[in-house]
């Protein structure tokens, strides 16, 4: 493992409108790191599905598998932070936060996603916005693309790839494997 805290670079930007699968290819994107040697860190979001309808997601750490609660479509009992139909967990943010930073040094850094809570309210997995900055050999962010300016302007993204693109993804695929 290169460790090298100072250099931030590269930093990679996942985009695709939502239900694309973006955590479908960061799950992938795990495996295929693992089994070519990589210690892979840091939080994936996978969905919450109900009869067929997307209710939720759920934040899962990368290291050790363990997954919690994040946002679901309705308000309940600890999902106290409103952002559009979402209500969020402000305890499993806070342990996402926590995951997050203590995530590098590592071979390969995955955020599954920083959205409009991280860069448009300053809310919601904030050490994302620092941990991205180095201390990895190679990391991914997920972001939506109506999102992607303002997380350039706040992150050092090297090259930005369309998960519903192929070839993307089979650049992607190479850049972490190797």
């Amino acid at each position: 493992m290169t460790n090298n805290a100072a250099h931030a670079l590269p930093l990679y930007a996942l985009t695709g409108p939502r239900g694309a699968g973006k955590t479908t290819f960061c799950r992938r994107l795990i495996d295929l790191a693992r089994a070519a040697g990589r210690d892979v860190a840091g939080v994936i979001s996978p969905a919450v599905v109900a009869q067929g309808a997307r209710i939720g997601f759920d934040a899962e750490a990368i290291r050790s598998g363990e997954r919690r609660v994040l946002g679901r479509a309705a308000p309940a009992p600890g999902l106290e932070i409103a952002l559009g139909r979402w209500f969020f967990s402000p305890a499993t943010l806070a342990w996402g936060n926590h995951v997050l930073s203590t995530s590098c040094p590592c071979d390969a850094l995955i955020v599954d996603e920083i959205g409009p809570l991280e860069l448009l309210r300053g809310e919601g997995w904030t050490a994302a916005l620092d941990v991205l900055r180095g201390g990895y050999r190679i990391a991914l962010v997920v972001v939506r693309p109506e999102l992607l300016d303002a997380a350039r302007a706040t992150l050092p993204i090297a090259q930005c790839f369309d998960v519903q693109n192929d070839h993307d993804n089979n650049q992607l695929v190479a850049l972490f494997t190797r």
